[in-house]
């Protein structure tokens, strides 16, 4: 029935953010179309916390060593909050070029096994770029 997740980043520079998650983070990507990237996540998994509120979801980032993945972020220059200890894991946030946070854990939690995916075939189709118009030169 689901075949997978798209979860969505809004940043005010969208095209910085696309680039830290290729270039940083290595995230195998495709591009939609005018540098449009769609990136691929591992397997992954889904909470229901409860809240005051039900507008509002986030998204995390799971490493298997918090402490590891810091001292890279600290080798690339990449801002990062402090690793925190908490009951389910050991957390740090990044901030992306585009000024978001982006949190990212090192479980403590059980998590459950990674569907096989079942991923419908699409046909992706490439937007072209607009070519330039020649103008004549007087």
């Amino acid at each position: 029935m689901i075949s997978g997740a798209h979860a969505i980043i809004y940043s005010t520079d969208a095209d910085a953010d696309r680039a830290f998650l290729r270039d940083v983070l290595g995230l195998p990507h495709v591009d939609v179309g005018g540098g449009w990237l769609i990136f691929s996540l591992p397997p992954s998994e889904v909470a229901v916390h409860p809240f005051d509120r039900s507008d509002r979801h986030e998204l995390f980032l799971l490493v298997k060593d918090v402490e590891a993945f810091v001292s890279k972020m600290r080798r690339r220059k990449i801002a990062f909050s402090p690793p925190r200890q908490e009951d389910w894991g050991r957390i740090t946030e990044i901030t992306l070029p585009g000024g978001g946070k982006l949190g990212v854990y090192q479980p403590r939690h059980a998590s459950p096994p990674a569907k096989n995916s079942v991923r419908p075939r699409i046909k992706v189709t490439r937007a072209r770029k607009p070519t330039r118009k020649a103008t004549a030169r007087s």
